[in-house]
């Protein structure tokens, strides 16, 4: 490094600190004041004014960058617009950091010991997910702190405390975990939190909101599920949905032996004009699915596959994090290796306790491991080039499902696969303790504890090792580092064969299934043809190698007709279907760009799909798994 550059790094260090210094050296009771008015929220608008109080000199200011539960740098900064900094009543002029666009610099004029923010933030249309989606609709709006907030350098999130206002629409009501200290009107003051607790408890609020009570009986901690909907009925929850909540819950305490959190909120938004995701936080979840998700008979059905899972997020994620997931603060990088244990495991058990409540029917987990079984083997080539910890690893930069070819890139298959591998490693505790512990005795173990509210408590590998050895002693690392480094292209079933079940693939579909695959509409054929189509006719996704990516159809061509007739979907799937009796191969019609191409598919096995059957004379220990625990 030469004396020029040297020179440069001190000053640059020496800037960041001066500018942490200058509010770090107030009073440890100074706090931060924020004010999000979201009363444009319809107008897809959300206005912040924060006062923070500093002293003059440089001062560094960041937005939230890395936001835990997405685990990666997606805070959404592209969206903060008209950023303004005033103080003695004058503009503070401020500079972007050159390195990174998250990061704010100001000077702050001598005799000032307030600095005022305001900024607009504009709720996008669509496009992106997580806190960075859509979040507000006419009638709703869901607030992520991480979107209207900065925060001072140089000292980590759990010791920087902010007292929010927010103010809503006119009769707008609204579901939190965070404490009120007062209402006026449509203004709320929360009680002051620390910036980590604030970030972790977010706000849905709207003209239509319902809350239901899921606390079971004898149960001391408050459960509730919070509704906003873009109509009035649609956040109506049948009688008997609440008490398959109230026993996910009740199931819940059971599966832990303790809880974290001082009451827990599910926070439920549906409407077709949001992002659909699931993001936890110790004391809620945000979740966020289609308007008409509670009116039909699968309702259950739909929320089964993802609130239990958000919930579980609360002991795994939350209360145990990976310690390279728990930076102190949110421009630090996250290090994502252990996300098959935070997600993976958090899916086995999610699935469970979805079952065990009756979310879920055992047909239900039978149809979706046999599936994720299918879809990870044959339905995931690119498995044999990329084992499941780089699904985890590169989830920073490389998590996206965009232009197709999702088979052979492979994404987050750390859920999925996780929950196999978790599947698994349950059955070798059975079996290795001869019945006698459980995984509920790891469950135990590991998340149990003293209730001291929402807390985070870290673990590495060897941590998370060291506790099954606690439980039943094992070479624990071995097995699962030959999952996580394996290029096999068949998928880790071996929890399925040691529950006394296999995988096999049929011409029968399963509970509607239309191919086996994972898409809901069209043509998901991955087992067969090795097609995806969605319902307009465009190929989602075309299996490497297999008999339709030979034939030339790839993903983004639009399939136009089949064999000589205008495209369907019942057509092609009928083609599928009789092609066992045929000797004729099928042909489609396909648009690639503006070129017409018809592409000839040798395929002659019929339909294939994926199913769990019972292996004779052996126990069937996943009948055991999915009982609901004893109380």
């Amino acid at each position: 490094m030469n004396w020029k550059r040297l020179c440069a790094l001190v000053y640059v260090v020496a800037f960041v600190i001066a500018g942490a210094i200058s509010l770090f050296a107030q009073s440890s009771a100074s706090t931060v004041l924020l004010t999000v008015d979201a009363t444009e929220a319809p107008l897809k608008i959300i206005r912040t004014h924060m006062v923070l109080p500093v002293r003059s000199g440089p001062l560094t200011l960041y937005y939230p960058k890395w936001i835990p539960g997405e685990h990666e740098p997606d805070g959404p900064i592209s969206n903060v617009t008209g950023l303004k900094f005033t103080a003695n009543g004058e503009t503070v002029p401020w500079q972007r950091d050159r390195l990174d666009v998250f990061t704010f610099h100001v000077d702050v004029p001598q005799g000032a010991n307030e600095l005022a923010v305001d900024f607009d933030y504009l709720e996008p249309s669509g496009g992106s997910a997580y806190t960075a989606g859509a979040s507000a609709t006419d009638k709703l709006v869901d607030i992520s702190w991480n979107q209207n907030l900065l925060y001072p350098a140089g000292m980590p999130a759990q010791q920087i405390t902010y007292k929010t206002t927010l103010i809503l629409p006119a009769g707008w009501k609204f579901g939190t975990p965070l404490p009120v200290e007062s209402q006026s009107g449509d203004s709320t003051v929360f009680q002051a939190v620390s910036l980590n607790r604030l970030v972790d408890s977010p706000v849905i609020a709207g003209e239509y909101y319902r809350s239901y009570d899921l606390t079971p009986p004898g149960e001391p901690i408050h459960h509730e599920i919070d509704i906003v909907a873009d109509s009035p009925e649609a956040a109506v929850m049948k009688p008997e949905l609440v008490q398959e909540m109230t026993n996910l819950v009740a199931e819940s305490g059971r599966l832990f032996g303790a809880r974290h959190y001082r009451d827990y909120h599910f926070l439920l938004t549906l409407s077709d004009h949001v992002a659909h995701f699931g993001l936890e936080h110790h004391e809620c979840d945000d979740s966020r699915l289609g308007e008409d998700t509670l009116m039909g008979d699968r309702a259950g059905h739909s929320i089964g596959g993802i609130l239990p899972h958000e919930f579980v997020h609360s002991w795994n994620g939350k209360f145990r994090r990976p310690r390279d997931l728990s930076p102190p603060y949110y421009e630090a990088p996250m290090q994502t290796d252990l996300l098959w244990v935070y997600e993976g495991l958090t899916n086995y058990l999610g699935h469970i306790l979805a079952v065990r409540s009756g979310l879920w029917t055992t047909q239900d987990y039978d149809r979706f491991i046999a599936g994720d079984a299918a879809s990870l083997g044959q339905g995931r080539p690119g498995r044999t080039w990329r084992p499941l910890l780089d699904t985890a690893v590169a989830v920073p930069g490389v998590e996206g499902f965009g232009g197709g070819w999702f088979n052979w890139k492979r994404g987050m298959d750390y859920y999925g696969e996780g929950d196999l591998v978790w599947l698994w490693a349950a059955n070798i505790i059975h079996q290795q303790s001869h019945g006698q512990e459980s995984f509920e005795d790891f469950c135990h173990f590991f998340y149990g504890g003293p209730n001291d509210g929402p807390q985070l408590k870290t673990y590495t590998f060897s941590d998370l090792v060291d506790a099954l050895n606690q439980i039943v002693p094992y070479d624990w690392a071995t097995f699962f580092h030959e999952r996580l480094d394996s290029t096999s292209p068949q998928s880790p079933q071996g929890g399925i064969e040691m529950s006394g079940w296999k995988l096999v693939f049929n011409s029968k579909p399963a509970g509607g299934q239309q191919g086996g695959g994972f898409l809901s509409g069209g043509v998901s054929a991955p087992y067969s043809i090795g097609l995806e189509i969605d319902d307009d006719g465009r190929v989602f996704d075309s299996i490497w190698n297999g008999p339709a990516f030979k034939a030339g159809v790839m993903p983004g061509m639009t399939v136009e007709g089949v064999n000589g007739r205008v495209y369907t979907s019942d057509l092609l799937a009928n083609a599928i279907k009789t092609s066992d009796k045929s000797t004729q191969p099928i042909t489609l019609l396909v648009v690639d760009d503006d070129y017409y191409r018809t592409c000839t598919i040798d395929y002659h096995g019929g339909a294939r799909y994926p199913h769990l059957v019972r292996k004779s004379g052996t126990p069937d220990y996943l009948d055991i798994i999915l009982k609901p625990l004893k109380q």
